[in-house]
Parts: C-alpha cells; structure tokens; sequence
C-alpha cells in the first residue's frame, strides 16, 4: 500500500511528513493538493494509506472552502482576516466527503476532523463522555445575549476557528466590560493580528463578538489556570494510537497561550513536579481517554489545563491538525506507529 497526503504542497506539514516517511526508508507519499480536491475533485484512490493534512494557510484554499460551502462566489481574505468560518467548514465537510469517496484508506476520519473542529459538537462530545470541560452556555446570536446570561468572566470562541483566532478573554463587572484577544477590529472587520491585545470600551468589544456570531460562537466559563513562576501555562499533548508521545507546555502572561502569539515554551518536568504525581497522570489519562473518543484517527492534539491549585483540570480543546510541535518529532512517531500498523 503506498501513502498519500491530501494537503497544501508548499506548507511545513507536509514537508515534515515526507521527511519522516523518508528517514523511514519509505517511498515519498504522493500529495494530492487541496485545490486540485477542490477544483476537480481529484483524491487518491484505493491502495493508498491515506493522511490529510490541515487545509489552512492558503488564501486560495480558503476562499475555495468558503465558496463550496456557501454555494456562491467568494472573494479573496485579506491578509489575517477572519471571513466566512461557517461557510469554509461547510466546504471542508464536502471536500472530506470527496476524500473519504475516493476509496483510500484515510489516517484520519473526516468524521472525526470535523468533529474535532466545531467546538459546540466537540465540548458536548467530550462532555457525554465524563471528559472535563469547562461550563459552556448555549448558542447565543450576538453580545447582547452574551451579557444578559450573567457569566461574568468567560472565553467567547468562534464555533469554527483555530490558532486563537477570533477568541475573546472576556471580563464583565457591572458596566465594566474588559476584553483580551489577538483580534484586531479594523474598518468594520475584524483581523487575526500576532499581537495580544485589551479592549476596555463596550462598543468595541460588541462590535467583535456582534461580527463573529453570524458564524457561530462558543461560550465556556473562564477556568483559571495553573501558574507557575508569573506565567499561566496549559499543555498540548499529542497522542498516537493511544499513546501520549509528546507533551507542550505553553506560557503565557495572557489568557492566550499558543505559542505563535510569541508565548514561551515551559519545562515539562517542572509542571509534573508542581502538580504531583497523581495529578499528572490523572490529567495525561485525560488525554488518553479523549483520544479514544477518535480511535480510527492516528493522533490527536489535546489541549489541557490544569487549575490554579493544580488538584483539578479541564480539556480547553481537541485539534486535528494538532501535531506540528516545532523541535519534537511527532511525524517520526506517527510513521512509526504507521509502520508497525
């Protein structure tokens, strides 16, 4: 059987596979472009182990996603901004359809790629299942829902995004309202921006959550995190066929820990030793036990939080594409895993 990646030819993921699966001694896997899945539907086909790569940082990718799923032309992104989430996940739910049609044996379910990518689904699966979450609120339209709940301190998400995008840090006392997201409001859109920022005036913060709601939002009660030496931190932990393989730890003086909004990288041995033993394998069992809610999909990127006195934790999110962990080898491992198969 020979591998295939449906993927974008020019991103790190897919180079970073093909190098794993040559240090394994491996012919190249043939990568089937996401526009080429896009525009004519090419996929690989019966005989090939198929992966699939994250269809994000292409703008044409992007607006192709967002014109099959709402069925009308899309114009282009600008740079950075966030346009049609909803729209885009509808494409990619067709275009997993035309993968999954093509007969290969897939790595990874478009089942559990979509699931692992609509929040709402995502945390109310988790949440069937024992897995601990924050308190999340039902759907709401807009920020005058939000404020007539009466959660006080929350993380507004967009139902459909990744890598922090559109996510809100949001504060609320009285007519006191505080805000700390990478989102830049610009013009009447809003924008992805690297830099972390705080909005303390309400028409502002209205006016993001007012322009992400059309797409969809997700709404969990602020869990506080465990902080160790003045930095808030969680973990990524990626596990394959069952196994927890590599561990993150993220730090941040913000609520936002993703690494590429220029947060640091903490030492795994220190957060073990401040949490305990118990704790900590309590919390990777965590891990373990959400990866076995996808077993048919080789690995899974768990996002976990400790609370701030460490004895209790919550799972913030689970991410498909959650393995490119720069400077650890979880494609190696995955080929491995692949290889003994």
């Amino acid at each position: 059987m020979r591998l295939a990646v449906v993927g974008n030819p020019s991103h790190r993921r897919v180079a970073l596979f093909t190098d794993a699966v040559r240090r394994a001694g491996l012919p190249d896997p043939e990568v089937y472009p996401w526009r080429d899945v896009l525009l004519s539907g090419r996929v690989p086909g019966p005989g090939s182990l198929v992966r699939i790569e994250s269809p994000g940082e292409d703008a044409e990718v992007d607006r192709l996603l967002r014109e099959l799923g709402s069925g009308r032309p899309a114009v282009p992104a600008q740079h950075g901004q966030i346009l049609g989430t909803a729209a885009a996940f509808a494409g990619l739910r067709i275009a997993l359809d035309r993968v999954a049609a093509g007969g290969g044996e897939l790595l990874n379910q478009p089942a559990d790629i979509l699931t692992m990518t609509s929040k709402p689904e995502c945390h109310a699966l988790l949440e069937r299942n024992g897995i601990p979450v924050p308190p999340a609120l039902a759907p709401i339209t807009g920020y005058a829902q939000l404020r007539a709940s009466g959660w006080r301190r929350v993380f507004v998400k967009p139902a459909y995004g990744s890598s922090a995008s559109g996510v809100l840090a949001l504060t609320a006392s009285g007519r006191r309202v505080s805000a700390i997201t990478s989102v830049e409001l610009s013009g009447g859109s809003l924008f992805n921006n690297l830099r972390v920022r705080r909005y303390d005036d309400e028409p502002s913060i209205a006016a993001i959550v007012d322009l992400l709601a059309p797409d969809g939002l997700h709404v969990e009660r602020w869990f506080p995190k465990a902080v160790l030496d003045g930095r808030a931190l969680d973990l990524r932990v990626v596990v394959i066929v069952g196994r927890p393989e590599h561990i993150v730890v993220r730090t941040s003086t913000s609520p936002m820990t993703n690494l590429h909004l220029g947060n640091a990288r903490g030492d795994v041995a220190a957060v073990r030793a401040a949490a305990g033993e118990t704790a900590w394998r309590a919390a990777i069992q965590t891990c373990v036990r959400v990866a076995g809610l996808f077993p048919r999909t080789l690995q899974v990127g768990v996002d976990l939080m400790f609370g701030a006195r460490w004895r209790d934790h919550a799972v913030a999110e689970v991410n498909a594409f959650g393995d490119l962990l720069n400077g650890l080898d979880t494609h190696g491992a995955q080929v491995a895993a692949i290889c003994a198969r």
